[in-house]
Formats: C-alpha cells, sequence, structure tokens
C-alpha cells in the first residue's frame, strides 16, 4: 500500500468534511451539488479499492449499513435530567430568587438560548473522533444508537480544535427542519402510506430505525447544547463552551445570549418567542442556565431536574373558530381526505389558516367533528394545522352530521374501503382529480424534476385537455402552450425543454415517478439497483413476485402492489407510450462501478478479524454488490470467521455453508472465488 494513496483519501477526507461544514452547518456553501458528489464519489471509488484504509470518521460511513437486532442500552456517564418548567416572566423571577438564596452574595450571569423540541441524545469523542451516541432513555441510560447519528450531516465525525479537548462528552437535541418534515410526509402520501404526527415523532422514529440505511435517507440535524461534564474541560462558563464548540465546527443552539440580570433574560425570552416562527425547526420555548459552570456545581441539582437551569416554555398557540363545511379532496392514489374549512379563517402560528385535513372518517368520528362545530385549533410542533377537539358546550343543535361519501366528489364513481385500510377511494382511474395528482407526482423534483410544472399549470394543461396522462406531457409544443394563459415564448420553451430533458432521469427516478403505491424513493432506488431495466422487473413483478421478496425492505404488501400495477393494461400500455416517446427506462449509474465479484451473495460475519473491523468488512463486501445479514440462513452464501467466533460459525458448519478465514476472505474481495481454485 502505497503512502500516496492513504495521503490522497486523507485529503479528499478534509475537503469534503470542509465542504460538509459549510453546507450544513453554516450555511455558506462554496462548491455546487454537483462538485460536492464528484467528491464524495472518488472517495468512495479510492475507499472501494482499498477497503483497509476505510475508518469510522471517513464522510462515507454516513450512508449506514446492515440493519441492527435491537439497540444496546448503555449507561450514561452522566445523568441526563430533564428541565422544570415556567409559562410566564414572574416565574422566570421567582427562579432567580431561589438561585440567589441558594449562592447568595454572587453575582450571577445567565446565559438564555432557544429550546429546541427534538430527541435528546449524548455524543461522545475520543481524540476528537466520534464513538458513541445514546439516546437519553429515562436519564440514566439510553440506546446506542451510533450508526444512526452518523447518517446525521451536521454532526462531525471528527473534529481538530486547539481549544476543545479531544476527549470530550456532548449532549445535543437531533430534530427534523420544518421544510425537511413537509417533504417526507409529502413522500409518504405519494407511496400510499400515513404521514408522519408531527417533526419530533418522525425524527424520534428515525433516529431509532435498527437499519440506520432508512435514518440516512431522513435528513436528521442536530444542535448541540451542552457539555456532559463541564468541569473535566477548560471552560469556564456555558456560553465561552458554546462558542468553542461551535468553533470546531459543530453546530450550536440558536439565539444564545450571555445576560447580567434576569430582567435582561426576559427582554431577551420575549423578543425570541415573538419570532418563533422564522425558525425551520419547532422551537417550544427558551432555556435559561447560570452560565458559570463553577456556581452550576455548587447549585446541584434534585433527583429530576438541576437547580441551575430551567425552560421558559412558549405559550400554546391554539385559536377557536367555527367548521364551516367539511369538503373532499381527492389524491393521486384515489384516497378521498376530508378537509374542515373555518369561517372566519384565523391567524395562527404567523400565518393564516382557513383550512386543516381531518386526516380520515375514522378520526372525524372519534372527535365527533360536526358542520357548524365550534373548534379548537392549534399550529405549533406540528407544522400543520389540526383541529385538536370540538367545543361541545357551544353546540346549538344546528350542527351538521358528519357523512362519509360513497361516490366520488370530482367524478361521481363509486367509493371503496380496502379491508385494513383507513382511507375510502375512488374506484375510476381516468378521475380528473387523480390525473391532476398523478402528473403533478410524476414532475415533482424527487421524481422527473420538471421544473416550471407545478399544480397550477398541470391544472391549466388538464382544462385544455392537453394533457390526460404523463405521456402527453412529451407531445406538448411550445405553439400548444402559447394560447394558456400567463405563456409567453419563453415561458413555454423553458417548460417544453424542461419535459425533455426528464426523459433522461433513468430508472430509479422514473420508477417513483409511476407513482406505484407503497413504492417510495427508497423502495424505487433499491429496485432500480437490482434490476438493471424496468423490463426485468415488470417480468419478476408479473410472473414471480415471491422473488421481490428476497430483496432487502421489500415485503410482501409492496411486492403484490407491484404485480398489481404492472399487471394493469392500462399501465402497461402507459409504459410502453413513455418508452415510445424516448424515456430512459434503464438503470443510470452515477458513482464509478467497482467490479461486483460479489453480486448476489449474502455474507455473515463473526469473530474478530486482524485487518478490518466489523464494519469495514461489510463496507468491503457491499462495495462489491454482496450484503451482510446478522444471522446464519438458508440463503447466506459464506460466513466469515475471525478470530474468537460465536456460534453462528458451527450453524455455518452444521448447514454446509463454506466458511472463509481471514485470508479467504481477502482473496475473495479480490474476485478469487473458492470455486475457481
Amino acid at each position: 500500500m502505497s503512502a500516496g494513496v492513504r495521503n490522497q483519501i486523507e485529503k479528499l477526507r478534509d475537503k469534503i468534511r470542509y465542504h460538509e461544514r459549510m453546507y450544513y452547518v453554516e450555511d455558506a456553501p462554496e462548491i455546487s451539488d454537483r462538485e460536492f458528489d464528484l467528491l464524495m464519489e472518488e472517495l468512495l471509488r479510492l475507499e472501494a479499492e482499498h477497503p483497509e484504509l476505510v475508518t469510522s470518521d471517513s464522510p462515507t460511513q454516513r450512508v449506514g449499513g446492515e440493519p441492527v437486532g435491537e439497540f444496546r442500552a448503555v449507561a450514561h456517564t452522566h445523568p441526563m435530567l430533564s428541565l422544570d418548567n415556567t409559562y410566564s416572566p414572574e416565574e422566570l423571577r421567582e427562579f432567580d430568587a431561589r438561585v440567589c438564596r441558594l449562592i447568595p452574595e454572587i453575582e450571577l450571569a445567565y446565559t438564555a438560548e432557544l429550546k429546541i423540541d427534538g430527541v435528546g441524545v449524548s455524543l461522545r469523542y475520543e481524540e476528537g473522533v466520534f464513538v458513541q451516541g445514546i439516546t437519553r432513555g429515562d436519564g440514566r441510560s439510553g440506546d446506542d444508537v451510533t450508526a444512526n447519528l452518523r447518517t446525521v450531516r451536521s454532526l462531525p465525525l471528527r473534529f481538530d480544535s486547539q481549544a476543545v479537548p479531544g476527549e470530550i462528552e456532548l449532549r445535543g437535541e437531533v430534530y427534523l427542519s420544518h421544510s425537511v418534515f413537509q417533504h417526507m410526509n409529502a413522500e409518504r402520501e405519494a407511496a400510499g402510506e400515513l404521514p408522519f404526527a408531527n417533526p419530533r415523532n418522525a425524527a424520534a422514529g428515525s433516529l431509532r430505525q435498527l437499519d440506520s440505511r432508512i435514518t440516512a435517507r431522513r435528513p436528521l440535524n442536530i444542535f448541540i447544547y451542552g457539555l456532559a461534564a463541564p468541569e473535566a474541560t477548560p471552560f469556564a462558563g456555558h456560553d465561552a463552551a458554546m462558542a468553542a464548540i461551535e468553533e470546531a465546527g459543530f453546530p450550536v443552539i440558536e439565539e444564545r445570549r450571555q445576560l447580567p440580570t434576569i430582567e435582561a433574560v426576559i427582554d431577551h425570552c420575549l423578543a425570541v418567542q415573538e419570532k418563533r416562527h422564522h425558525f425551520d425547526y419547532d422551537a417550544d420555548g427558551m432555556v435559561v442556565k447560570v452560565d458559570a459552570y463553577e456556581l452550576q456545581e455548587k447549585l446541584g441539582a434534585t433527583a429530576k431536574h438541576p437547580r441551575w437551569a430551567i425552560a421558559y416554555k412558549f405559550p400554546a398557540e391554539q385559536a377557536t373558530t367555527t367548521v364551516k363545511e367539511i369538503e373532499f379532496n381527492v389524491g393521486r392514489t384515489g384516497a378521498v381526505t376530508p378537509v374542515a374549512i373555518f369561517d372566519p379563517p384565523v391567524e395562527l402560528g404567523g400565518a393564516t389558516v382557513r383550512r386543516a385535513t381531518l386526516h380520515n372518517e375514522d378520526e372525524v368520528r372519534r372527535k365527533d367533528i360536526r358542520e357548524g362545530d365550534t373548534v379548537l385549533i392549534e399550529r405549533g410542533g406540528d407544522v400543520i394545522p389540526k383541529v385538536v377537539m370540538v367545543i361541545t358546550d357551544k353546540r346549538t343543535g344546528d350542527e351538521k352530521p358528519f357523512e362519509m361519501p360513497n361516490t366520488c366528489p370530482v367524478c361521481g364513481a363509486a367509493l371503496h374501503r380496502p379491508e385494513g385500510e383507513v382511507a375510502r377511494r375512488c374506484t375510476n382511474a381516468a378521475c380528473p382529480a387523480q390525473q391532476r395528482e398523478r402528473i403533478t407526482h410524476f414532475a415533482r423534483r424527487a421524481a422527473m424534476d420538471i421544473e416550471h410544472l407545478g399544480p397550477k399549470v398541470v391544472e391549466q394543461l388538464i382544462e385544455a385537455e392537453l394533457v390526460s396522462d404523463v405521456a402527453d406531457l412529451y407531445g406538448l409544443t411550445v405553439e400548444k402552450l402559447l394560447p394558456l394563459e400567463r405563456f409567453a415564448e419563453k415561458s413555454a420553451a423553458n417548460l417544453v425543454a424542461a419535459i425533455e430533458a426528464s426523459k433522461e432521469r433513468g430508472l430509479y427516478r422514473f420508477l417513483f415517478a409511476l407513482g406505484i403505491r407503497h413504492v417510495g424513493e427508497r423502495a424505487a432506488d433499491i429496485l432500480a439497483e437490482k434490476f438493471a431495466s424496468l423490463d426485468a422487473l415488470i417480468e419478476v413483478a408479473q410472473n414471480h413476485p415471491d422473488q421481490l421478496q428476497e430483496i432487502p425492505e421489500i415485503g410482501p404488501v409492496m411486492a403484490e402492489s407491484l404485480r398489481l400495477f404492472f399487471s394493469e393494461p392500462k399501465n402497461q400500455a402507459l409504459i410502453e407510450k413513455l418508452a415510445t416517446l424516448g424515456v430512459v427506462t434503464e438503470r443510470v449509474r452515477t458513482v464509478p462501478a467497482v467490479s461486483q465479484v460479489l453480486s448476489g451473495k449474502a455474507f455473515v460475519l463473526t469473530g474478530a478479524l486482524s485487518g478490518y473491523t466489523r464494519e469495514e468488512a461489510a463496507k468491503a463486501i457491499e462495495a462489491r454488490g454482496g450484503r451482510v445479514t446478522s444471522s446464519v440462513s438458508a440463503k447466506t452464501d459464506y460466513v466469515v470467521v475471525g478470530a474468537d467466533p460465536g456460534s453462528k460459525a458451527d450453524q455455518a458448519r452444521s448447514r454446509g455453508i463454506p466458511c472463509l478465514d481471514e485470508k479467504a476472505f481477502e482473496e475473495l474481495l479480490a474476485g478469487r472465488l473458492p470455486e475457481d481454485e
């Protein structure tokens, strides 16, 4: 192994870390997304060629690995206590009075900063390298979610700072931004899945995925808000510590101020409260801390709360209004959703709320929402306005009980509620509402990425009878568009060019764009990686759907959905029409391919290898097309056996599955299969 390759890899990693920080932490990118992708592709190529040089802090380790059976419980080195709450300036003054009674005649300074409504974690670094991440749990112990936290792009996997000790334990809050949350829910609904309830629940669920590859596809973010053991650091106080942590490359809690009096703290809290909706994440209050670490230690803690800190919670933003009527929206998959229309509209959370989804008929009946009801609505952590409850005391008797229609409100076709589902669906595949949603979905950025083709333009095209399905988009010309309102020569030409460019998106994007029920971005990516062309996928889906379930993350529900979709003559005709028009239905590779000598092979690792960590061995297998599973089964091709192996080696031998020592494993990686010898 030449020192030149090692140096090349390290320089490339440093460059990628720098640009990750500028993009995810500083919000000041210096290169384009494509330029960043090229750097990452080059690093992936080099590490695939030299798997012995893969390290746990490499930027490539953010992509996630093989699922784990369960999370390991780990005790916190220092308890993660919860904060006591206050809800008014007067209660903040009472907190200040308690602190002054406990440490009288000492000049105090406070630090006040935003309180993020996310998922608390503890992060341990050794020699500046991230080695372990644990959820808050019960405050005494939590789950080891290290692999999932590695996928958080804004979290440095290593740092180099003269001011921050390399051995340090940080406390942080993992969260999802509002924009990411809304995008994720749009994807789930497009795949026929239920949306997440709110950003915090979605973040918690994403962080607790047993398969870190799923976590990697959900853009979690993090803020650092403190140290686990400040007395073991050189910092005099919280504000100075956070400044140094930020300088070292970590994202730290925003709106932090060091303030000399509780009145200054109150002023700052109220000022931030006024702009709480300017943040692209859930901030439900402020945290007020005695700044000096020496004083924090003197103040100590109760069994539940530190005495030196308190949370000031922003008041809940709720309002009452009247449900004027309940409308019904028809989505891309035909699902009919009840929506409450409010009169009067109300100002809530910095926006005018005129309507709110009621999700499904079961939810409406559970809350007993009727037209004419006075309701309490809320818009806060959930981002999307929701009806909290009906104020039954204000009922007059004139309210109209809820009734779910039996026919589609757009086309009049019969509605059907499949067994085990909460939604009723329109049975007419040609329903105009479904057509509109299908075309809008097809054009989405994550699908065919057709710029300038938003919902309003789609509506225009349908009303003008220029399109009735997605294939008709590719027959649009400038001349056909010019008679439409708001279309000039340039705008028409831009749309036609964007539609033409979308032909080259490739199989993964095309699969997602088709809007197959239960097939979201992740599943489309997996299927495109498995099958080189749409024809190959269709053949298996129609004739051998059980084989689809052999693909990791493709279950029976998705396999059946694929079978039904590709067996439908109208869908077959649409796909054939699109292919004839020049839409690429084959896989388009963007990452240089490594020799796939282990393609389709399943491995199990047991025991300790001298030249590889477990993670490095798994990455080397996956880079060559193989996959690593956690248990021995009939589908296992090889078991790699290191020192002090467990029972998996015995299981393999009893089943007649080849067992490889480290030398044989390295030969296998080099392409020399045992059967070739």
